[in-house]
């Protein structure tokens, strides 16, 4: 099969040279400018840019939505390269189609530090790059969130304005990966017919053939969750563009096979696993060039090949300006401007205060996830933009609203998402409606299945992304579901992860505060750790939001302190009830709360030194010890869990694993004596 594709493609391409027509000359570009940059880097995969080199040239010459000048364009097409390890296909056609900030030196410079053409596609990194892949199956699995988001955006502002497609290219990889899973299931079943996967079928992994380790009929599966599919030669491009016509207009998400060959044009390691990861070597190329009739320099090009690349390029010009004249003059173009802008912080400021001053009146005693259900309330009525959600735990999450309407295959006039049992999934598919742009998601789950959605929370930090995570039931509180649900080390985990805000929240006053911080951080994902048990409204004052400063004095000891008491959500209970027995010790003691030590870490360190204190310090929290040292330094003590919980009532739990208020006593008299 090698040999016979081969001589095709030097017939083809001596065509090409002749006719200088033929699309497989244009792919070919793509093919020398990935192997020539991989082999200058001495590191990289060239194998799949050859490969999907074919498929790509058709997508992006005859079918792509998108002006290279504007890049930003709101209604563009968005591809998402989910097999990212072949970031050179992505930058070659960054490159030959004239996108601003990618030209022949960043080329030169791939995978070299400092440099736009990183290993792997890094969102923010150059324009055309719609996010960050590498892990295998999360962009798929994000493209699934940006297709929602254009159908959820259509719906409100109209298919005049909002009327795009989402492509992915995906490999054998993305697709044995068990995210792939979740994310067609979910895309088959909300009908999103704006989203098409190309498979590169090319049957090799790392390892060698994929029969290695999978037999699986991916057609049938596609097929069997409600998508379109198609299986082509991944080489022919006319065969690609009946599929992708035809995948344009079926109603259902749409999967074309592409049967290639890895490595396509060279000569010995095409179809092998020695192209898959690996520069393809000096003789390797050179006999490449000659099998594909292109006797060029290393990154140099025709001038016609690249001409007509840009050409393509400028293609989407004529269909921006006209959706810019649609939008001028469209009643919901100030609507579309506000939409994208997304200041969702300006819109719930007010509400939030109102809301706060309401619950110092009232002082109820709820749990913190029904403080938050009250929030979103006040918050998904002050804004359109928030889109919630929940892996199929809506009713203990407490994520839905009064109102919001809920997403349905043939209805995306609603504001919730059921994401199903599905908790990487609808993490990925969160990042995908970030940067969709225009709205503001969050999910919710049990803390303890963070560890399922992990992967896709650390792409939210890592792209900078406004997405919020509702993470409940966290603590041993949760009380008779047992140690699988009750999350311990999950704290400390997340807060070990660069860029996330981890608020845990004490009453529902914080609770409030936290919501308002979250949904301003434009750049920054946060997670909240909610309650499942009642913790009363503490005294304090709340002129301004004290949360923003990640910790702060809640009660101060009169004169001079002998001892600090930290602690974040419901433990702060325990801290205010351990002073209460330290008083009548006569040890006079103050209370911090600490509902995010990354705020609080980026407080200047003489306020850091002020809430700290120079005296003692003990902590308290319902989980392990890792992290806490920072704040309560060599002196301190720590009450929490050293170990799994426990199947049982949760103010029994508290007491068997010696989380109390007198334990916390007993540790400040201890320290205070020493």
């Amino acid at each position: 099969m090698n040999d016979t594709i081969l001589t095709a493609a030097k017939e083809s391409s001596a065509a090409a040279a002749g006719a200088k027509t033929n699309p497989t000359r244009y792919a070919n570009a793509i093919r020398a400018l990935a192997m020539d940059a991989v082999e200058k880097a001495k590191s990289g995969h060239p194998g799949m840019p050859m490969g999907m080199a074919d498929v790509a040239t058709v997508l992006f010459q005859r079918f792509m939505k998108f002006d290279a000048s504007r890049p930003d364009w709101p209604d563009r097409d968005r591809f998402v390269l989910s097999a990212g390890h072949g970031s050179m296909l992505l930058y070659a056609l960054l490159y030959l189609l004239g996108y601003p900030g990618m030209g022949r030196k960043e080329l030169e410079n791939f995978r070299q530090l400092g440099s736009p053409t990183a290993g792997h596609p890094e969102y923010g990194h150059a324009a055309g790059i719609e996010t960050t892949t590498g892990p295998l199956g999360q962009g798929l699995a994000t493209a699934v969130g940006m297709a929602i988001a254009e159908r959820l955006s259509a719906t409100r502002l109209g298919d005049d304005l909002v009327d795009h497609f989402t492509y992915v290219i995906a490999g054998d990889g993305c697709l044995m990966e068990g995210v792939s899973h979740e994310a067609i299931d979910l895309a088959g079943h909300l009908k999103l017919s704006k989203l098409i996967l190309f498979w590169d079928d090319n049957s090799i992994s790392i390892d060698g053939p994929t029969s290695l380790a999978t037999s699986t009929d991916q057609i049938a599966r596609f097929a069997a969750a409600g998508w379109h599919v198609a299986h082509i030669d991944g080489h022919d491009p006319e065969a690609v563009a009946q599929a992708i016509a035809a995948a344009q207009a079926d109603p259902r998400p749409s999967l074309i096979g592409c049967r290639t060959l890895i490595g396509y044009g060279a000569p010995t390691k095409q179809g092998k696993e020695s192209c898959h990861g690996a520069p393809l070597g000096a003789a390797e190329i050179d006999a490449a060039r000659e099998a594909l009739v292109w006797p060029h320099a290393p990154f140099e090009l025709p001038d016609d090949v690249l001409e007509a690349w840009r050409t393509a390029g400028r293609r989407g010009a004529k269909a921006r300006e006209a959706w810019e004249a649609r939008r001028a003059a469209s009643p919901k173009g100030a609507a579309f401007d506000a939409f994208m802008k997304a200041d969702v912080a300006a819109e719930i400021a007010k509400p939030l205060a109102e809301f706060r001053a309401t619950l110092v009146a009232e002082k109820p005693k709820i749990a913190t996830r029904k403080s938050s259900e009250m929030a979103l309330g006040v918050i998904n009525a002050a804004t359109q933009a928030t889109i919630g959600g929940s892996a199929d735990l809506t009713h203990s999450n407490f994520t839905i609203t009064k109102g919001m309407g809920e997403v349905a295959p043939d209805d995306f006039s609603g504001r919730y998402i059921h994401y199903g049992v599905r908790e990487f999934g609808m993490a990925a598919a969160m990042n995908g409606i970030a940067l969709h742009g225009g709205f503001a998601p969050y999910g919710g789950t049990f803390l303890v299945f963070s560890d399922y959605a992990r992967g896709a929370i650390r792409l939210s930090a890592l792209m900078g992304l406004r997405v919020i995570y509702v993470l409940t039931h966290d603590s041993i509180g949760l009380g008779e579901d047992g140690p699988t649900h009750q999350p311990v080390e999950h704290l400390a985990a997340l807060r070990a992860m660069p860029n996330l805000h981890v608020f845990r929240p004490a009453d529902a006053i914080e609770t409030a505060e936290c919501w308002e911080l979250a949904l301003a951080s434009r750049h920054t994902p946060s997670v909240l750790s909610l309650s499942r048990q009642n913790l009363p409204t503490l005294e304090r004052p709340i002129g301004e939001n004290l949360s923003a400063k990640g910790a702060y004095v809640l009660r101060d000891a009169a004169g001079k302190r002998d001892v600090t008491l930290l602690a974040t959500g419901s433990e702060v209970e325990i801290a205010l009830v351990a002073a209460d027995i330290l008083a009548k010790q006569g040890l006079k003691a103050a209370v911090v709360s600490m509902p995010c030590w990354e705020l609080f870490e980026a407080q200047s360190e003489a306020y850091r030194a002020e809430v700290l204190g120079g005296a003692p310090r003990v902590a308290v929290e319902a989980a392990v010890r890792l992290g806490w040292d920072r704040w309560i330094g060599e002196r301190g003590a720590f009450i929490g869990m050293s170990g799994f919980g426990a199947s049982g009532p949760a103010g029994e739990l508290y007491k068997h694993f010696g989380v109390t208020a007198e334990a916390v006593a007993d540790a400040a008299r201890t320290l205070v004596k020493t």
